[in-house]
């Protein structure tokens, strides 16, 4: 089974769309083993998406995490990296297909409702950085 994580971004939290996010996870056969509401620390934000550190949309990324509480979890499953994004759709809704998280709910490539790990490494990687204790959990 893999696990991936998920970010409930801030609009989606402030618009009251974690419901309907687990639920598409869920109807798709996925499990939730991990999740938790917060307001995020500035620093661990920053980690997560050191990747982009440099780049021109970094610190509006940063900054945009700040404005309120997300939901992170770690979802399980097979083939669970790939489907989930699928899941979500194109970064920049205006390619999204209706039906996607990201077609159906985000305004705009950096306020897309939702992040996912791109690869088994990456999730391991994020998994790491906002459930360290997981496996003690």
């Amino acid at each position: 089974m893999e696990r991936t994580l998920v970010i409930i971004k801030p609009d989606g939290v402030s618009r009251g769309l974690i419901g309907e996010i687990i639920s598409r996870y869920e109807r798709k056969g996925f499990h939730i083993v991990a999740g938790r509401l917060l307001k995020p620390e500035q620093e661990i934000v920053e980690y997560h998406y050191d990747v982009h550190r440099g780049k021109s949309f970094f610190q509006d990324l940063i900054a945009y995490f700040m404005e309120g509480q997300i939901f992170v979890m770690v979802v399980e499953g097979e083939n669970v990296v790939d489907l989930v994004r699928k899941i979500h759709g194109d970064k920049d809704p205006s390619c999204a297909l209706p039906g996607t998280l990201r077609g159906d709910y985000a305004s705009s490539t950096t306020r897309n409702i939702v992040h996912a790990s791109d690869s088994l490494g990456a999730a391991a990687r994020e998994i790491s950085i906002w459930f360290p204790n997981l496996d003690e959990e």
